[in-house]
């Protein structure tokens, strides 16, 4: 016999189902028990809590636009341009979700962030697998960020599948030349598993689709919904290190990384660049 009440505590016709044999269909969905249960504290400090469960957020948010950017380059490999602007389209909002994460964690004091930062031991954001996998798909490839995930087999043959797969933005580039637009073929057949490197040649191609918007309106909103994206990147890359260095400074980053200084490096650097530059020769 059910004893399911309405919100008012009053039995009603429109009463919703609360009694179940077993777990909530909205807990076997969502697994909402294991997520607020993941946070296993290391240290006394109450900050740690906003601090883990952010970074456990930001996960969550990688993960979410690597599904949406995977979906966007099979949709290129395709020639489904609309699947893969509605994908980069979700993914805009996501980046900015994604990079509001910081503001629980924007404004620690040194003093704040030391009180809880020996719980991190060697552990660093730059080990994260899933944020690796967001950085190959942007073309930031180098095999040398797979050595961390040696000892995790399932996780480090993902990123090494990921290492040799085009990237987003070699998609975008094979879709171009599909299009009769000269991408050279020294840019369509390089080694994928190496960082992109900036083409005058792609370049030119991206210049022409600017300066006349109307000859490939589609790929010129192509080029604008993957500057949006750029510019997002950009962004949680500069929050990042403004938060970074207002909670430590110049100091050694967690897991013996060269902390600000790798992150300034990081952050001088624009994906997708010749959409950038090209915008000088328009």
């Amino acid at each position: 016999m059910s004893h399911a009440l309405d919100a008012s505590g009053d039995g009603g016709s429109d009463t919703p189902n609360l009694d179940f044999a077993g777990t909530t269909p909205y807990e076997d969905y969502v697994q909402a028990d294991v997520l607020t249960h993941l946070q296993q504290l290391r240290s006394d400090d109450p900050g740690e809590m906003v601090f883990l469960v952010t970074t456990q957020v930001m996960e969550l948010w990688f993960t979410v636009i690597v599904h949406e950017w995977e979906t966007a380059a099979k949709a290129l490999r395709e020639d489904t341009l609309p699947v893969a602007m509605d994908a980069l389209k979700r993914s805009l909002r996501e980046l900015e979700a994604l990079n509001s994460s910081w503001r629980p964690l924007a404004q620690l004091t040194p003093g704040q962030f030391n009180a809880y930062r020996s719980a991190l031991g060697e552990g660093s954001g730059f080990q994260s697998a899933m944020y690796r996998r967001m950085e190959f798909l942007l073309g930031d490839k180098s095999a040398s960020m797979l050595v961390p995930h040696r000892g995790a087999p399932r996780v480090h043959a993902e990123l090494e599948k990921a290492l040799h797969e085009p990237s987003l933005y070699d998609e975008v580039l094979r879709l171009l030349a599909r299009r009769g637009l000269p991408v050279p073929p020294a840019v369509l057949d390089r080694d994928l598993a190496q960082r992109y490197e900036p083409s005058p040649d792609v370049e030119a191609v991206w210049t022409s689709l600017y300066a006349d918007p109307d000859a490939q309106p589609d790929l010129h909103r192509l080029g604008e919904v993957l500057t949006d994206v750029a510019e997002l990147v950009w962004r949680w890359r500069n929050d990042h290190l403004v938060a970074t260095r207002r909670a430590m400074g110049a100091k050694t980053g967690t897991g013996g990384s060269a902390g600000v200084t790798w992150l300034e490096k990081r952050a001088t650097k624009n994906v997708f660049p010749e959409l950038w530059t090209a915008r000088s020769h328009v």
